[in-house]
């Protein structure tokens, strides 16, 4: 197993994180390419205590969908009846794009929502695991302007 490997698998399994412990994994990660995120990925989060995390339990997410760089599905969710769906009422309005787009340096895939002005970067972990930040004006949303930091791992 990868040190980068082990690092994730450890922030990603501790009852409450640092942010910048996830801060620190990321500039260690490779960035990726639009191609290289293609596909369907399910999610969750690192425990840092950002409001998007309660507001994502809340909905069920399960993950996104990135059928084509100009079909994103940011909120894959899980309804009643166990059946995955876009949630396109909620926060963003279920769509978004696939960019390159820098930040922090680097240029790497990126998912920009169509209807509020916020960004998910993304650098892998390994070719089946991403690790994901938001950012962007999260205040009017989330009531804070923290970073929000999650992950996704191919759903297969």
């Amino acid at each position: 197993m990868s040190d980068l490997r082990a690092e994730f698998d450890r922030l990603r399994s501790a009852d409450r994180v640092d942010p910048d412990e996830v801060a620190a994994l990321w500039t260690r990660l490779r960035p990726v390419r639009v191609d290289d995120v293609l596909g369907r990925w399910r999610g969750g989060d690192f425990t840092a205590g950002h409001p998007a995390s309660a507001m994502l339990t809340g909905l069920r997410w399960h993950g996104k969908d990135f059928s084509d760089p100009t079909d994103a599905q940011p909120l894959v969710c899980r309804g009643e009846d166990g059946a995955l769906f876009s949630h396109t009422k909620a926060a963003g309005g279920g769509a978004a794009s696939l960019w390159d787009v820098g930040f922090r340096g680097d240029v790497t895939a990126t998912m920009v929502y169509d209807r509020m002005p916020v960004f998910d970067h993304f650098k892998a972990v390994d070719e089946d695991t991403l690790v994901g930040v938001m950012n962007g004006k999260l205040e009017p949303y989330f009531g804070v302007a923290d970073l929000y930091w999650f992950w996704l791992e191919r759903d297969r």
